[in-house]
């Protein structure tokens, strides 16, 4: 399945189906009466977050959603059928964008979570509706409400608790796949991840989400080599991890060039609790181990865990210290229950 994670698509509520016009005709009555039936209303356009996606996919073959209009009144008093509603299915974590690409019209975080979208027409009152003492025959009725027709964005932001950040080949791919079942595709040339994966970590019998996004370079925020387009799937996460390579010319600039493309993308990302981590340490001996490390905590102002993916050296270390962030924005996001107010009321 292909990962998609922008589209754009039109939707349209139901129109309401029109008032009807009648009068009875019944055998041995003189006089009948209105009898004209309101038309039915029409359907919504919701938008649901199910369990089991994880790609917009779906809406790169279907771009239009039409809710059906709802039906006519009909004589006898019959009102006319509601128009079905049409559901947009989406992963959990889809934002819904309105035309401007900037209005958030909604976020679906969790599974289960609906929003109504364009609501449907009402129906048009029938002749029945106007009877009143001075108008004992009405012959007018009115027509259905119409349904309302918009352009919105679909955006798919992954649900994971922590994201892997690094330049290409920094070893992202090889520490997710050392850690989980997820089976990214792994080279010895740079961008060989094009789209975001997701896997399932174990530590100490606690298991967490972890995201792999494509490599950023510098001027990626500017839309160099895959650009920052993929990094709103770890606006979400609790903690990121910060994989420099080892063996790199100079990690430090590494360093500074992901610090500075996530201070340029925005979205509260370059404040995010952060691990960093010397990764590709079985290519280093003790004396280039310590050295790097201490220059890399000298330039990210905190500690620097040492690893390597493809030996598992220092990978426990690592999973438990995500695990222990992921712990901690987890208590700190715990809703607490607000205080019953006890002011009597009458």
């Amino acid at each position: 399945m292909k990962f998609l994670d922008l589209a754009k698509v039109t939707i349209r509520s139901g129109s309401g189906g029109n008032g009807c016009v009648s009068f009875r005709r019944e055998k041995f009555i003189e006089y009948g009466g209105p009898n004209g039936g309101d038309g039915g209303n029409g359907g919504d356009v919701i938008a649901e977050a199910v369990d089991g996606l994880n790609t917009l996919i779906d809406f790169r073959y279907q771009q239009h959603f039409f809710a059906q209009n709802g039906r006519a009144g009909q004589g006898s008093q019959k009102t006319g059928a509601d128009g079905d509603d049409i559901i947009l299915r989406v992963p959990v974590g889809t934002e819904i964008i309105d035309e401007d690409e900037e209005t958030v019209i909604a976020d679906l975080t969790e599974v289960g979570q609906r929003v109504v979208l364009a609501r449907g027409g009402n129906g048009g009152w029938g002749n029945l509706h106007f009877k009143s003492a001075t108008n004992q025959s009405p012959r007018r009725a009115n027509p259905g409400q119409s349904g309302v027709e918009r352009m919105i964005w679909l955006r798919l932001k992954l649900i994971a608790d922590a994201g892997l950040l690094g330049l290409p080949n920094a070893g992202k791919s090889t520490f997710l796949a050392a850690t989980s079942n997820a089976r990214p595709k792994i080279a010895d040339y740079p961008f060989t991840t094009l789209a975001p994966n997701l896997g399932v970590v174990g530590v100490d019998n606690v298991e967490f989400v972890v995201a792999d996004i494509p490599g950023l370079i510098e001027g990626a925020s500017e839309g160099r080599g895959l650009g920052d387009m993929f990094l709103g799937h770890v606006e979400r996460c609790a903690v990121l991890l910060h994989l420099v390579d080892g063996t790199s010319g100079d990690p430090m600039v590494d360093y500074r060039t992901i610090i500075g493309e996530l201070e340029a993308y925005g979205g509260g990302l370059a404040e995010k609790p952060r691990i960093t981590v010397l990764n590709k340490i079985d290519a280093l001996d003790e004396e280039e181990r310590a050295f790097l490390a201490d220059e890399l905590a000298a330039e990210s102002g905190g500690d620097v865990m040492l690893m390597s993916g493809a030996t598992g050296e220092g990978v426990t270390e690592v999973l438990r210290a995500l695990r222990a962030r992921i712990d901690a924005d987890r208590l700190r996001q715990k809703e607490i229950p607000e205080e019953e107010d006890k002011t009597w009321q009458p």
